[in-house]
């Protein structure tokens, strides 16, 4: 694998950035990355990706967007058996239960959820958000190449 998908769902452009991060973090771990809005996506396109990383803010009372990121994962689920998912998004209210709904369920499905859970940040990431990503997307560039 030379290329590592971070396909996302961002409204004010945080999640976005923290897309962006990951993006930057597969770079630096030696793979191609190609950050893509989840709209240009269909899940049958990433299939076969063994890596990938999915990003959406919370939504309404703490869900994944509905118009564009639910299909898309409702698609993919039934191909996320034995991948390795690294999550990640920005909230403004509530507590990360999204996530932790979301990482649960890309468990059921089979997936590994790098580092065992998503990574959040409340509002607009700064730069210790960013560097996690960064981090992150280092990480599943070398899941990737093993």
């Amino acid at each position: 694998m030379d290329k590592i998908n971070v396909i996302y769902w961002s409204q004010t452009g945080n999640t976005a950035s923290m897309a962006a991060a990951f993006g930057e973090g597969i770079v630096l771990g030696g793979l191609e990355a190609a950050v893509l809005e989840v709209g240009l996506v269909q899940a049958s396109m990433v299939k076969d990706d063994a890596v990938l990383a999915l990003g959406c803010p919370s939504m309404g009372a703490e869900v994944l967007e509905e118009t564009e990121m639910e299909p898309f994962m409702e698609s993919y689920e039934a191909f996320a058996e034995g991948k390795t998912i690294a999550l990640f998004g920005s909230y403004g209210w509530g507590d990360g239960e999204w996530m932790r709904d979301w990482v649960d369920r890309m468990k059921k499905a089979g997936a590994h959820v790098l580092g065992d859970e998503g990574l959040i940040c409340q509002d607009t990431p700064d730069e210790s958000i960013l560097a996690k990503c960064r981090k992150m997307g280092e990480e599943l560039a070398h899941k990737a190449v093993k």
